[in-house]
């Protein structure tokens, strides 16, 4: 699993990066459009010290899952009040792709913390 935080790390840095250039390219950039960034570089410092360390591997991969369960959250809580006002902007794209992201590896953390639990009572 840490390999997978790693990898969705990664992939959100991609995402942050990518809306901060676009920004850019059109005179409108902000920091916030990193937000997806930072999460991603938590995420992937977690995966990567839970790779490091095998005594702190669980500790930490249920914080990693924690920085993604509010990445999901905060975001897709923002869509969700921002609905009715909502366009096919880049800031939008940007968040659905965060809170997909995030979703997918909460999902994933979940399935494999369940299959660990039940290969430690067999």
């Amino acid at each position: 699993m840490p390999f997978t935080a790693i990898i969705f790390g990664v992939i959100l840095i991609v995402v942050g990066a990518a809306g901060y250039v676009h920004g850019m390219m059109n005179d409108k950039a902000s920091v916030t459009a990193l937000i997806p960034a930072f999460f991603g570089i938590v995420l992937a410092g977690l995966g990567a010290a839970a790779n490091a360390s095998e005594g702190l591997r669980k500790h930490l991969m249920h914080a990693a899952v924690t920085v993604a369960l509010l990445g999901f959250i905060l975001t897709a809580g923002r869509l969700v009040s921002k609905f009715s006002e909502l366009t096919m902007s880049a800031a939008v794209i940007s968040q659905l792709a965060m809170a997909s992201i995030c979703l997918i590896f909460v999902i994933l953390s979940i399935r494999s913390f369940i299959a660990a639990r039940a290969a430690d009572k067999a």
